[in-house]
């Protein structure tokens, strides 16, 4: 990527393109016998192997410097009940090295790949059975970023709980316990309702985890910190990895009444000035999907000084 442009990033699924990761639901498996559960989860994983390496191709083929990929391209595999390994699918060797060749495929292109799990992922959960529960969740992600080259595992910060210091200091000791194929790729971002940039910069800098800066969040969950400020805390806690940003606007408006939620696309005016210029992956949150990376990718080049 030219080193003063920053890569825009898609988020795991296509608006137009025929491209498309099956999915399935716990209630549908578990009517099927183990058997039949097995040889459908096959068929699903090994189809999305190959979704992503047609994935990864668009974004090589159009400019797109990095991609989301999304959490269920092993469907329901930490599942209590219903769970699996990957090597016990139906041709689990080749749906393996084909997630493993869409890696590769990746690295050679110099193709951002990374995860952002779901929100039930809570790391600071008074509940010890959710910490649990996430902390499965991210193994189990952090061996699929293994395999696809993915470098980054993005968590919120989580819930309050009604002691905003207590739930940040849990949030820091359970990171602490993370085991390194997860926490070598763990970063947070700031949320919209309960913790802002200035809230879990602290956190970061203790742990040494990298935080991804979310500008609509900000703007929407504001703290004592400018854009500007954010930004550069932000790229501070990255140390010589590139550092992630997130992009989106309000659906309505900043007048709107409910700013948080997301555009088909991206007003220009909402990407901030001093991310320009920037050797930075920014992810373009908007539900136009591919539609809304395009148009801000020409956008930013017309008006490149």
């Amino acid at each position: 990527m030219p080193l003063n442009r920053p890569r825009l990033g898609l988020c795991c699924i296509f608006a137009e393109q025929p491209i498309a990761f099956r999915k399935t639901t716990a209630a549908y498996i578990g009517r099927q016998s183990r058997k039949g559960a097995l040889d459908k989860l096959s068929d699903i994983a090994a189809q999305n192997a190959v979704a992503l390496r047609q994935a990864l191709e668009f974004c090589r083929a159009n400019g797109i410097g990095s991609f989301r990929i999304n959490n269920e391209v092993l469907p329901l595999r930490t599942h209590p009940q219903l769970g699996y390994s990957p090597l016990k699918l139906r041709g689990g060797k080749h749906i393996v090295a084909a997630f493993r060749e869409a890696g590769a495929f990746a690295a050679e292109n110099d193709l951002r790949t990374l995860f952002h799990p779901d929100q039930y992922v809570v790391l600071n959960s008074p509940n010890s059975a959710v910490v649990e529960n996430a902390k499965s969740e991210l193994e189990h992600l952090a061996e699929l970023a293994e395999w696809t080259h993915a470098d980054v595992l993005i968590v919120h910060g989580g819930g309050a709980y009604g002691e905003k210091d207590a739930a940040l200091d849990r949030l820091a000791a359970n990171i602490e316990s993370l085991p390194t194929e997860v926490r070598s790729r763990l970063v947070i971002e700031n949320d919209e309702r309960v913790f802002t940039p200035a809230d879990l910069l602290p956190v970061c800098r203790a742990t040494g985890v990298p935080f991804v800066y979310d500008v609509h969040h900000h703007r929407c969950n504001a703290d004592g910190l400018t854009v500007e400020a954010a930004t550069e805390a932000a790229v501070a806690t990255w140390g010589d990895r590139e550092p992630l940003f997130h992009i989106s606007s309000p659906l309505e408006g900043w007048m709107g009444p409910k700013p948080s939620r997301h555009h088909d696309y991206i007003d220009l005016a909402d990407f901030p000035d001093c991310w320009k210029g920037r050797k930075v992956t920014v992810e373009v949150e908007a539900k136009a999907k591919e539609l809304a990376v395009l148009r801000l990718m020409g956008q930013l080049k017309m008006v490149e000084v």
